[in-house]
């Protein structure tokens, strides 16, 4: 018996299902998604919007009667 040849079944499993894993992302991107660019942007944006709203926020000023 020649040991040249031996895998470790587990390693080849979770190997297989990685690819799978990472071919079945790619084509859902495809169909559904944006690129990985995209969603940055998008998300530095929407931070970016967040805290200029954030910083023009009217905080806890005095009320002043109305006369």
């Amino acid at each position: 018996m020649s040991n040249k040849n031996v895998i470790n079944l587990n390693r080849a499993r979770k190997s297989r299902a990685r690819t799978e894993k990472a071919a079945r992302g790619a084509e859902n991107a495809v169909k559904f998604g944006r690129t990985k660019d995209q969603r940055v942007l998008e998300r530095r944006l929407d931070g970016k919007d967040k805290t200029q709203l954030d910083g023009h926020k009217i905080g806890d000023a005095p009320e002043t009667p109305n006369t």
